[in-house]
């Protein structure tokens, strides 16, 4: 039996085990956890909870670190409503947690109530927080798990693979002209994209927990990078900002102004940078620049996903996006798969992602260590 085959079995046999009520449950689940936040250290999750007629006694989602987790959240809310816990149904996007952090275990919480089932989309990858499934099921609980898991991974979004992979999950954000530059041969590059590409950025930046920038650019631009609205107003979120090297950030630059706090990280290597975000508990890095970070994060398989802005201008000279990656022909070329072509204005985004073997850890084949030395 093949992998996809495999998964598509499998998913048949959940749905199988699961009613129409379930699965609508399900869905609306997937709805309420889009409410929580993007960025942060805990997954986004939604539940809700059934009585034995199917209707829906109960809603919850979680709204950031410290706050209920959302079966926690769904068990309130039913409980204000006056309904009696005892025999309900939950439906949760990801298997309730079994470990006490800013929290307690969901799993208790559920017991305590006396739910006598529940339906899980996707189950937790994190060590630390999985065993709820099997901890559910040893009291007497009956468990489903793998109901609309397509919906339950896309939903938690960079958070999954991060946990899966023990660092944070790196998009690597390009702006070009047509034929891949990032500057004019001059040094200068506002703006090679368009307002509507900015104001997009900005807001992939709204998402994410963290920036990181050479030294080089952060010297020679002075960038603030802050998460601003369409009105220049710092969003409510802003992520942390990160410098790679080991030149000091002059006092008066702007990425000590207003915005995210600030963290100089003294290394060359994209994997000193990855494990020090790693422990801050960032789940998802933007790479901005420059050309010289971008080539040692690619260098060292630690790109996990390409958003590169491509403005129909050409420049015929400047610096390029990306440096040599030790790339000696073109059968040793880092190809990417594309996953979304979007329209911003007059130019164009493209989201790809390399290939497994791109991205699984070490430099490619005949490549220097992946350092970067932007002491430019």
């Amino acid at each position: 039996m093949t992998g996809t085959t495999a998964q598509r079995t499998a998913v048949t046999s959940a749905l199988s085990d699961v009613t129409p009520v379930e699965l609508e449950a399900m869905t609306r689940a997937v709805a309420l956890a889009r409410r929580g936040p993007v960025h942060g250290p805990n997954p986004r999750v939604g539940c809700v909870l059934l009585d034995a007629s199917g209707a829906t006694v109960g809603e919850g989602w979680h709204q950031g670190a410290g706050t209920p987790h959302a079966e926690v959240a769904a068990l309130a809310d039913a409980a204000r409503r006056g309904t009696d816990l005892h025999g309900l149904t939950a439906v949760v996007t990801l298997e309730p947690c079994n470990h006490t952090g800013r929290t307690g275990p969901c799993t208790e919480a559920l017991l305590a109530a006396g739910v006598a089932r529940v339906v899980i989309s996707v189950e937790d990858p994190n060590p630390q927080a999985a065993g709820g499934a099997d901890r559910l099921r040893s009291a007497g609980v009956d468990v489903r798990t793998g109901v609309l898991p397509d919906e339950g991974r896309a939903l938690l979004g960079a958070w999954l693979p991060s946990v899966e992979r023990g660092r944070p999950f790196v998009t690597l954000k390009l702006a070009t002209s047509l034929d891949g530059r990032v500057a004019a041969a001059d040094g200068s590059s506002r703006w090679i994209t368009s307002d509507v590409a900015r104001r997009h950025a900005h807001d992939l930046r709204a998402e994410v927990d963290a920036i990181v920038v050479g030294t080089g650019t952060a010297l020679a631009d002075d960038p603030s990078l802050t998460a601003r609205n369409a009105a220049g107003e710092l969003h409510g979120h802003q992520p942390l900002r990160v410098v790679v090297g080991h030149r000091d950030v002059p006092g008066g630059a702007r990425l000590r102004g207003p915005g995210g706090e600030l963290v100089h990280v003294r290394t060359h290597d994209p994997r000193v940078v990855v494990d020090a975000l790693a422990e801050r508990e960032v789940r998802h890095l933007l790479v901005e620049g420059g050309p010289t970070l971008a080539t040692a994060f690619l260098r060292a398989g630690l790109v996990d996903e390409v958003h590169a802005y491509v403005a129909p201008v050409l420049l015929g000279a400047g610096p390029v996006a990306v440096g040599d990656l030790g790339i000696g022909s073109i059968d040793g070329a880092l190809r990417l798969t594309t996953t979304g072509v979007h329209h911003l204005g007059p130019d164009v985004l493209v989201v790809a992602t390399p290939t497994a073997s791109a991205s699984s850890g070490p430099a490619q084949p005949g490549a220097r260590p992946a350092t970067t030395h932007e002491e430019h």
